[in-house]
């Protein structure tokens, strides 16, 4: 199904990346950490941090071709772990669209067999002798054209998945780094966040297998727990003494915007990724100037569209014990190229444009 209009995917965290993926299978797979994949005769973003000046490390890599396009599609997203660069906003993170014709990449794979003098039938034979090494498929790719992805969600247990409103609610877990795969040259010791694949699911599934009743229940006792009065919170329009009660409600517990953010990812905490071509983001704190005017293409001079965001579940899977390194960030809004440009026989990323929202938590309730 494609995402079109105001259809929401939801991206969840699904297997750990293993083995070393090469070619097709490597980068129309969508993942969070690892290093990043190149698509065919396009070079392998690697940026650097504008404070450190170290490099950054991938945060996801989404494989999102738009239905209709002749194009492969690629975004990276990177940022700094370092100590230090957490707060260096847009500075320390970029964001890099790849393309590439699905022609060429046919052309390009089959130069490659004959290069290497391989046949799909002698490649099959030898199959066996690699053993159970294989690269561990993920359940699904976040990718606009792709099918309906739900049914390969497993069911949850809504009621613990509720239990405790908070940002920082997220499976922890780690597995081994994938080495450079094919197309990447990076240096040897670059650090990286433990790779998983990413997984697509419908949110409207999601909501058509939850208890609405539940979750009113559930947000009712979080209502409770932080003295927030629900109506008066969510109500467009306020007026005499209702004002400064409302204000009272915002400086206690945030703002609107925060609570309506955390009702709506309610539905399914464990979020990482929210993708809606030219759709609406889902703000965490009340939008600035920059978020509602994002800066035009710096290729084309088009406007830029809101593609996805990454969500607060995220954070906690940004680890990587050995080195210290981390990312902390409340969500993560990114903004494309509406037209999707992409020049005739272009070989380097197009650079794009993301806008950091901080956790709340932190900015409001120290």
């Amino acid at each position: 199904m494609a995402a079109v209009g105001k259809t929401v995917l939801l991206g969840l965290r699904d297997a750990a990346v293993r083995g070393r993926p090469k070619g097709p299978g490597a980068w129309t797979a969508s993942k969070l950490g690892g290093v990043p994949d190149a698509l065919p005769a396009v070079a392998a973003p690697r940026p650097v941090c504008e404070l450190c000046r170290q490099p950054l490390v991938l945060v996801v890599q989404v494989y999102c071709p738009l239905e209709g396009s002749p194009f492969h599609r690629l975004v990276h997203v990177f940022a700094c772990p370092r100590p230090g660069c957490g707060s260096g906003g847009a500075r320390s993170w970029k964001v890099f669209r790849s393309q590439c014709l699905q022609m060429r990449e046919t052309e390009t794979q089959d130069a490659q067999k004959e290069e290497n003098g391989l046949t799909a039938e002698n490649w099959c034979e030898g199959a066996d002798d690699w053993g159970s090494d294989s690269e561990e498929a993920p359940s699904s790719q976040l990718t606009l054209d792709f099918g309906n992805d739900s049914s390969s969600a497993k069911e949850k247990d809504w009621t613990a998945q509720l239990q405790d409103l908070c940002l920082q609610d997220a499976v922890r877990g780690a597995a081994p780094p994938v080495p450079p795969g094919e197309g990447v040259a990076l240096p040897p010791g670059l650090p990286q966040f433990p790779p998983y694949y990413i997984c697509v699911v419908d949110e409207d599934d999601y909501r058509d297998s939850f208890s609405l009743d539940h979750a009113h229940s559930l947000l009712r006792d979080y209502q409770q727990r932080e003295g927030i009065d629900m109506k008066q919170l969510l109500s467009p329009s306020l007026s005499g003494d209702g004002d400064e009660k409302y204000e009272k409600t915002v400086i206690k517990s945030g703002d609107k915007v925060f609570y309506k953010f955390m009702k709506r990812i309610a539905v399914c905490q464990e979020q990482i990724l929210r993708y809606s071509w030219s759709g609406e983001p889902l703000f965490l704190t009340c939008p600035t100037s920059e978020v509602t005017e994002p800066p035009a293409c710096s290729h084309c001079g088009v406007r830029r569209i809101f593609e996805f965001q990454l969500m607060p579940a995220l954070v906690s899977m940004l680890r990587s014990a050995n080195l210290g390194l981390s990312v902390e960030f409340g969500t993560i809004l990114i903004y494309t190229c509406e037209k999707s440009c992409w020049p005739q026989n272009h070989q380097t990323p197009m650079e794009e444009f993301c806008i950091i929202q901080e956790d709340p938590d932190e900015l409001l309730f120290k």
